[in-house]
């Protein structure tokens, strides 16, 4: 017996027509959809702000879609829609079936929201104290009350603030009837939900060997077959574009992950103990996953507002790039003096942009009156003068601060149909089990080495963690693993890419995924809204590390590789 869950939405504006495409596709229980982010609160906030619904409206445009299909067919719908308003968004829910003259059970989950309540506002990350006022704070809860909620008979739950892989957790602790002590079958179903919350990044999209993908252009959303045990099946639905594959998981899995004790409020998934196993065309078992005990604080995501923030990207070619960026910021700060915004930040691109970007607490000045400054110096600057952008105001930019709460102060609360259901929270007795990594064994291979770009024998994928940035790095057999876990040091990896030495570097090791994982703290500072980087959620950082150039052992280099390396 399996519960197939499927996704169809990984952030707040992914493909519209994925719900319809997985209900319509094949076969399948739960139809779940991840629309939160840490910059989509800032978002939602802003928007209600201005009277907007404080909750994703693009749910709703799926669900038209597909409702009435799933009501016929008892396919349960989970989402984090909700946003900071889930019992706004179950209403408009509940209208929307009614519009359509169907009758659903529509339930929401309450108790995230911690705006206002007296919190120690140290960040975890940092130990810093934060002195402004919130806009939001959202502990994550886990997938327990979604639970309650699907065995009280709910067609729709709409949370709040959860952790992304509660959406999967939450239909197997209903499926299966998981306590809080069955630690792996939790944890199981932790990493299942991990793969998929991020749509098409399981089934080819972003992949590192993008190449290999079929049918990128159409990339199907990828569904779990989740078993009693926790042990899942990756698959996607027949006929769909991209590709399940043990390294399609594998760099999900990688994906925006700190080290090896993946922490949350049902269960402390180890990825160390994950095993993969191709299981047929496009189909990737997950089995062997360890749980341990959850810890007994919850992270609660705080945002507040930052101040204001304008940039201007100017165009440079031809000769003396470098002398041209120059006289453009000399001209520019000669206008507006640098010194009267709170930061700036110059980044000149290797292609020839020169991105200025300036910050400050007062919206005038760093609205038109920086970007003004700048198209003053239209007629007396570097020959060749053009900008990407005209002149605009100043937006305000908001600073992820991540807390930690005592979770026995957070009470999640569970609503059907506008009527509240008893729930109460239950904690796990089970002490920590001995947990026994994954290992590989195999030797570095001697010989000649021959030089090419990091990524023709090696994956990555790379993401945020607050003002953290996770990069990880995976290959695809033993022999390479040896050889890039002794070769790809921290130190290695700051000497490869510069831009990461004045940051302290941790690796984590993830023999059983063939994989290491590095966090570089701080490297996004106050997060991806209050981020100046072209690059703010540092995106591209696994791939800028996969363009150098390294020595690798030719015995690790095969055919396939020297073609693509030009080294026949």
């Amino acid at each position: 017996m399996t519960l197939r869950i499927a996704n169809c939405s990984g952030f707040y504006g992914d493909r519209l027509s994925a719900a319809r495409e997985m209900v319509e596709g094949g076969p399948i229980d739960v139809l779940t959809g991840d629309w939160l982010a840490e910059l989509t609160m800032f978002i939602l906030a802003g928007n209600r702000l201005k009277g907007r619904p404080g909750y994703a409206p693009t749910f709703l445009t799926q669900l038209e879609h597909v409702l009435g299909t799933c009501l016929d067919r008892g396919i349960r719908i989970v989402s984090n829609a909700g946003g900071l308003d889930p019992a706004g968004c179950a209403e408009a829910v509940r209208e929307l079936a009614v519009r359509l003259g169907l009758s659903a059970n529509v339930a929401h989950v309450t108790g995230d929201d911690l705006t206002g309540r007296d919190l120690d506002l140290v960040n975890a990350d940092t130990g810093e104290r934060l002195a402004a006022t919130p806009l939001t704070a959202n502990a994550y809860l886990g997938g327990r009350p979604i639970a309650r909620a699907l065995s009280a008979g709910a067609d729709v739950v709409v949370t709040g603030r959860v952790t992304d892989a509660a959406l999967v957790t939450g239909p197997g602790i209903w499926r299966y009837g998981w306590g809080p002590d069955d630690l792996d079958p939790l944890a199981g179903s932790v990493v299942a939900g991990h793969v998929i919350e991020c749509g098409c990044q399981a089934t080819g999209g972003n992949y590192a060997f993008f190449q290999d993908v079929p049918d990128l252009a159409h990339c199907g959303f990828p569904l779990a077959e989740l078993r009693a045990d926790g042990s899942a099946v990756i698959t996607k639905h027949p006929g769909t574009g991209g590709l399940v594959s043990v390294g399609t998981v594998t760099a999900q899995l990688v994906y925006e992950i700190g080290g090896p004790r993946y922490l949350g409020p049902d269960v402390v998934a180890r990825f160390d103990t994950i095993t993969l196993t191709d299981d047929g065309p496009d189909r990737v078992l997950i089995s062997g996953v360890r749980g341990e005990p959850p810890p007994d604080t919850l992270k609660v995501a705080v945002n507040y507002l930052g101040g204001y923030r304008n940039t201007m990207t100017l165009v440079l070619t031809g000769l003396d790039v470098e002398a041209k960026a120059r006289a453009a910021e000399e001209a520019i700060w000669a206008r507006i003096p640098k010194e009267s915004f709170d930061a700036v930040d110059v980044t000149l691109t290797g292609s020839g942009l020169l991105r200025i970007t300036v910050m400050d607490a007062d919206r005038r000045t760093a609205g038109r009156a920086f970007s003004a400054a700048v198209v003053e110096t239209g007629l007396a600057s570097y020959p060749g003068f053009h900008a990407l952008s005209p002149p605009g105001d100043a937006s305000p930019y908001g600073v992820y601060w991540p807390v930690l709460v005592p979770a026995a102060e957070v009470r999640p609360r569970v609503w059907l149909n506008g009527e509240e259901l008893p729930y109460a929270a239950s904690g796990t007795s089970a002490e920590p089990a001995p947990v026994r990594p994954a290992e590989r064994r195999a030797a570095v291979p001697l010989g000649p080495c021959v030089r090419l770009p990091l990524g023709r024998v090696a994956g990555a994928r790379s993401g945020d963690k607050g003002g953290d940035a996770n990069l990880g790095v995976w290959v695809d057999t033993d022999e390479r693993y040896a050889w890039l876990e002794a070769y790809l040091t921290a130190g290695r990896l700051a000497a490869l890419l510069p831009e990461l030495a004045a940051h302290r570097i941790e690796r984590h090791e993830l023999p059983g995924l063939r994989a290491l994982n590095f966090v570089v703290h701080g490297l996004l500072g106050r997060g991806v809204a209050a981020n100046p980087r072209m690059d703010p959620q540092a995106k591209a950082l696994g791939e800028e590390l996969r363009a150098q150039v390294v020595d690798v052992p030719a015995a690790l280099v095969d055919n396939r590789v020297d073609r693509e390396s030009g080294l026949s």
